[in-house]
């Protein structure tokens, strides 16, 4: 949708490769991306403090969900709404052995995912424990199929929820907050970067137009926006 639009408001072709968000800002510091949209906060301001990326703005946010089978063997759906119900979850989780698909890629959804482990002072290790290696589609498809929890975007999920029977048993939780940033690659990380190209895609996605845009996708196809706009805000604004 917002390629193509910008395409022809700039004349500019782009080729967009879709990879997870660490594979994506490594790709973006060996000089093989002109600019990168992800959504990993504490890697991308790793890039940009080692000086490979540049100008992080905010674009736009949705959140994550923690889903899993309905009859919720961990019981993290009766766990009380708190800044740390995400983190309390993954705790009644582990201490169950209740299976968990992780995504196990390094992508802004498995560095999530680490996190909130790492708050809950759990080294996911055992048979519960699943790393599918995949994207997100096929995550949800495994966890599907053995019974287990997972964390997904909340637009995967709306995109897949009726090849699945994973119920929504988490959300709402600020840590879940699944916040996208847009970069300029640093031309000094190679010779083919089109610098102008990626400040030019760079400047679009936070223009006033293309955040009314934002605003509206998905509404007519899901009953609600897949996305909020959010730029110029801080951090901290988001989601308040």
């Amino acid at each position: 949708m917002l390629v193509p639009l910008f395409e022809r408001k700039t004349g500019y072709s782009v080729k967009t490769i879709s990879v997870g968000t660490g594979q994506a800002l490594a790709l973006a510091a060996k000089g093989e991306a002109d600019v990168a949209l992800v959504h990993a906060p504490t890697l991308e301001k790793k890039y940009v403090s080692d000086g490979k990326l540049r100008n992080r703005r905010l674009v736009m946010y949705n959140d994550f969900i923690i889903l899993g089978p309905a009859n919720d063997p961990a019981k993290i759906k009766s766990t009380k709404s708190s800044l740390k119900s995400s983190v309390d979850a993954m705790k009644r989780i582990a201490a169950s052995a209740s299976r968990f698909v992780s995504r196990g890629d390094n992508s802004g959804t498995h560095n999530l995912e680490k996190s909130l482990w790492k708050s809950a002072a759990v080294q996911p290790k055992g048979d519960w424990y699943i790393e599918s290696g995949q994207g997100m589609g096929a995550t949800l498809g495994i966890a599907n199929d053995r019974g287990a929890y997972t964390i997904s975007d909340r637009a995967t999920y709306l995109a897949f929820r009726k090849r699945v029977t994973l119920a929504v048993l988490l959300e709402g939780d600020r840590p879940l907050l699944n916040i996208y940033s847009v970069m300029e690659v640093n031309p000094a990380n190679g010779p083919r970067i089109n610098t102008v190209g990626g400040k030019t895609f760079a400047y679009f996605m936070v223009a006033p137009q293309t955040q009314t845009v934002i605003k509206s996708f998905g509404v007519e196809k899901f009953g609600q926006p897949l996305f909020i706009p959010v730029a110029g805000m801080r951090e901290e604004q988001v989601g308040e």
